[in-house]
């Protein structure tokens, strides 16, 4: 083995060859550069891209072969410095500046106008992705729905791909996605259904009131849309009323939700003195006159006796003031169904003192005071199921009824022209149940496909939003419900 030689300066001091010694400049340890602080985010945000799993590369991202060289066509070797030609050369890489599109969020509860405009909206690429959400529980602690959500923009991503789009026009599109991923306010504040419409240029998402009838991802030239039906607004409405003897909350409400209807009602008999000047012994006579608020009006109360009264007759008067100012402000108006809520022995107490004629025949029982409202509607709705089932009862029966005369038909390929004719005045779709195809409207030509990537759309989609621009009604129902074995039937005006 040869000598390492060392060079003598004029001194008699030894030198080091030529060359810097392994450690000069290096930091100890593995070798391994870290990550600056600074850098973390972006760090973060790329690894979010492009990694399915920990240490694991997502399919959707295009790999180049290891060997590839990557320096072909340009000026390098050793020795010279690469410099950047006067003119762009082809090794330079161009990289499209990302469209700053933010998030936005549709209302839960969509009008015709706002389900109109997401249902005419046509692009290249239209993205409607529906999924299960979560509002509490060990999946919001454990992150469940920002990581199944990023899930499903890495398979979009990969659909686009298959498609023939290109890697950079599918991280514009989903990147308003990513950064809804990122956003932990977002999801600690969810709803039990989350839709998200996404085109170039076009991002935006409704949290829904309740879980999609099914989770699924749909690539078309036009948003999917029929899940949504559900979220317009409703046609029918109640009324509820939590009643005690020391709280008063009027409500009202329609299948996506309730609010509370915001009205100065007394809350206790104490209360109703204060404000009318009378005693405890005092109650509304059933004098007849216009009806208004005669808690307050000389000679239209009259007293029970002296002494402590009787805790009924307490209950009553608070009761009738009460539903003076409910009657005044809003039920004088109204024919919808009123529904009590309150502890079993108080509600005969204020059925007695109400003069609205549409109570609900069935309560809701037990102190409801402090129930918080998304449960308190979950019950009402149990309640007022029949309510609620009222006109699609209705349409079915119509539909048996003409069965014979040539107005209604469960086959397909009749149906769905139909609807783009302005025939259908009720449509019935199975929950669930799509048909891949298209629909030449000018050549009234039919083509139905196997799977949705021949090129086609949902004609279910297409007839449910057509038959709503015409003036007719939909109903999503369960198999079991629809008035043939079918996937769609229709009840036609001509």
């Amino acid at each position: 083995m040869a000598k390492q030689t060392m060079g003598k300066d004029q001194n008699g001091v030894f030198h080091p060859g030529k060359g810097k010694p392994s450690g000069v400049n290096k930091e100890e340890g593995l070798g391994i550069q870290g990550t600056a602080p600074e850098k973390m985010n972006e760090y973060i945000e790329v690894s979010e891209k492009y990694t399915s799993e920990e240490d694991e590369l997502d399919p959707a991202v295009p790999v180049r072969h290891p060997n590839r060289n990557t320096s072909k066509g340009a000026d390098n070797y050793k020795g010279k410095e690469n410099k950047e030609e006067s003119n762009k050369s082809n090794n330079q890489t161009f990289t499209e500046e990302r469209a700053t599109v933010a998030a936005e969020q549709l209302p839960g509860v969509l009008t015709k106008e706002l389900f109109t405009e997401l249902s005419n909206y046509r692009g290249e690429c239209c993205i409607s992705l529906f999924i299960g959400a979560h509002k509490e529980g060990v999946e919001v602690n454990e992150h469940y729905d920002p990581i199944y959500f990023k899930k499903q923009l890495q398979e979009i991503a990969r659909r686009l791909k298959d498609k023939g789009s290109d890697q950079a026009y599918a991280e514009k599109l989903l990147e308003p996605g990513y950064e809804l991923v990122r956003n932990n306010d977002f999801w600690t504040e969810q709803s039990p259904g989350l839709a998200v419409f996404i085109a170039d240029g076009f991002f935006k998402y409704i949290k829904m009131s309740s879980p999609p009838v099914e989770e699924l991802t749909v690539i078309e030239p036009t948003f999917y849309v029929t899940a949504l039906v559900p979220l317009m607004t409703s046609k029918e409405y109640f009324y509820l009323l939590v009643i005690s003897k020391q709280c008063a909350k009027l409500f009202k409400a329609d299948a996506n939700g309730m609010q509370i209807v915001p009205l100065e009602l007394p809350q206790s008999i104490e209360e109703v003195k204060r404000i009318s000047g009378l005693d405890a012994t005092t109650f509304r006579s059933g004098s007849s006159g216009p009806r208004a608020p005669r808690y307050s009006q000389e000679g239209a109360y009259h007293g029970v006796g002296g002494g402590n009264p009787d805790g009924k007759d307490n209950m009553l008067v608070y009761f009738e003031a009460v539903d003076d100012i409910l009657w005044e402000k809003v039920l004088n108006k109204e024919n919808v169904p009123l529904v009590l809520a309150g502890v079993e022995y108080v509600l005969p107490i204020y059925k007695g003192a109400c003069d609205y004629h549409n109570i609900w025949p069935e309560v809701l029982t037990g102190n409801r005071d402090q129930q918080e409202t998304t449960s308190l509607h979950k019950d009402a709705m149990e309640l007022m199921k029949p309510y609620f089932e009222q006109r699609v009862n209705r349409a079915l029966e119509i539909y048996m009824n003409n069965s014979a005369t040539g107005l209604t038909s469960s086959i397909a390929a009749d149906v769905i022209p139909a609807t783009y004719y302005s025939q259908v005045s009720h449509l019935f779709v199975t929950k669930g149940e799509h048909i891949w195809g298209t629909f030449d409207e000018m050549a009234n030509e039919l083509l139905f496909h196997q799977t949705p990537d021949e090129g086609g759309e949902d004609l279910i989609d297409n007839a449910v939003v057509k038959t709503l621009a015409n003036g007719g009604e939909v109903f999503l129902l369960e198999k079991e419900r629809m008035p043939a074995e079918c996937q769609i039937a229709a009840l036609m005006r001509f």
